[in-house]
């Protein structure tokens, strides 16, 4: 009986991931189609390829010199309205981390949590500097957590920081995967 229970476990580390990765995908993929469903007719995958030349569309739209005023009063107006400028400047931080011309997440570290012991973290420096409170010897470090999305922000003097020569995304992967995924 323990056999089985091993072989069952074994099987369910291998079919769990690969499942759930094909559902979420499949998943994305209806609502996307479902979303254009109003199209007179239905193909497979039309929802995916309609959505991504929307997106493209309006990015090339955006960089036109035309339109760049009108983005800039709506962004205002977003920022300026309650509630409104919590969310949408939260995420759009958050976007502008992880992709376009501002990447917060592109300087990996290995930091020593204390003097007195061998204990380190690995993170991605946010901030060279935190003059803004008058601490010239602090920088701040994003620490995500591993199989989640969030993470916390720890403020370390500069001497217990060592840059990493990796690329961020492998180190985001070793962390976020608790330290599973192989790096380099």
């Amino acid at each position: 009986m323990r056999r089985i229970l091993n072989y069952f476990l074994s099987g369910f580390l291998i079919v769990a991931p690969i499942g759930l990765t094909i559902y979420i995908l499949y998943a994305l993929l209806r609502w996307l189609n479902e979303l254009f469903a109003g199209l007179s007719f239905d193909v497979p995958g039309l929802g995916l390829v309609v959505a991504v030349l929307l997106v493209t569309a309006v990015g090339f739209v955006a960089k036109s010199f035309l339109v760049r005023p009108f983005l800039i009063i709506t962004e205002r107006l977003l920022h300026r309205t309650p509630l409104v400028s919590i969310i949408y400047s939260s995420l759009k931080d958050l976007f502008d981390a992880f992709v376009g011309d501002n990447q917060k997440f592109n300087r990996p570290v290995l930091v020593r949590m204390s003097a007195t012991d061998q204990t380190f973290k690995m993170g991605f420096v946010t901030q060279p500097s935190m003059q803004a409170i008058h601490r010239d010897d602090l920088l701040a470090v994003y620490f995500p957590h591993s199989y989640n999305f969030s993470g916390e922000l720890v403020l370390v003097p500069v001497q217990n920081v060592t840059y990493l020569d990796l690329p961020s995304s492998e180190v985001m992967k070793f962390i976020v995967s608790g330290g599973v995924s192989r790096l380099g």
